[in-house]
């Protein structure tokens, strides 16, 4: 599998013949190495509603035809806009001809701004997502929660995407903490750096994460890490 990073919480995985895209937001991203029309996706796979996560999910699925991948709340939103959809719920998961997804906890929100105002996107989410053989666990926006050990011994984690900026989610501190919960393979840092609020080091985060003996792989927006 190929994991590729552009920038903030969005990447790309492809493997098998398949591509799918988590959290696409690039338009207004300062971060973005790509643009929306530039992506070709089978599944556009959302862990929350907020703008910098749900992006441009619904442009990109119309584009493709690509079905969008999330709790029930948000899918029944994106397929209010005109997308296909397959909504999901938290522990529940599901096997695509892309992979399995499953949706895990996360400790956050998912309010979807609009000309209304704020409205609902249900629960916020995690995502284990295999395909071609790997395991990927994006954790979405969250907490640190003491569930993470659970999801660490239920399932092989090969590659843990794991926010670090602080303030809208875990800070290096936790996230660290967490890898030695989730026992993946390696970990790669996120949702860091777009905005001076979530200025961080990432690789003080990394050299940390691998004094537990755990590979960290920073990667800067394009880059992709082989897996």
């Amino acid at each position: 599998m190929r994991v590729r990073f552009l920038g903030h919480a969005c990447f790309e995985l492809s493997g098998g013949g398949h591509r799918v895209v988590i959290d696409p937001f690039l338009s207004g991203n300062p971060q973005a190495k790509a643009r929306p029309e530039e992506l070709q996706v089978e599944a556009v796979l959302l862990t929350h509603g907020h703008g910098d996560h749900l992006g441009d999910t619904v442009s990109i699925a119309k584009r493709t035809g690509a079905v969008v991948v999330a709790a029930f709340e948000l899918a029944s939103y994106c397929q209010r806009q005109g997308c296909k959809v397959h909504p999901m719920h938290i522990g529940g998961s599901h096997a695509f001809p892309f992979g399995r997804v499953k949706l895990t906890p996360a400790f956050h929100g998912s309010g979807i701004e609009g000309p209304r105002g704020v409205e609902s996107g249900g629960m916020p989410a995690g995502i284990l997502i295999t395909m071609d053989g790997v395991t990927v666990y994006h954790a979405g926006d969250t907490a640190l929660f003491g569930d993470m050990e659970l999801l660490g011994r239920r399932h092989a984690i090969d590659v843990a995407l794991l926010p670090i900026g602080d303030n809208f989610t875990m800070g290096p501190d936790d996230a660290v903490y967490a890898a030695q919960l989730l026992k993946p393979r390696i970990v790669v840092p996120m949702h860091y750096n777009t905005f001076d609020l979530i200025r961080q080091d990432p690789h003080a985060f990394a050299r940390r994460v691998e004094e537990l003996g755990i590979r960290c792989r920073v990667l800067e927006p394009g880059e992709s890490l082989e897996v």
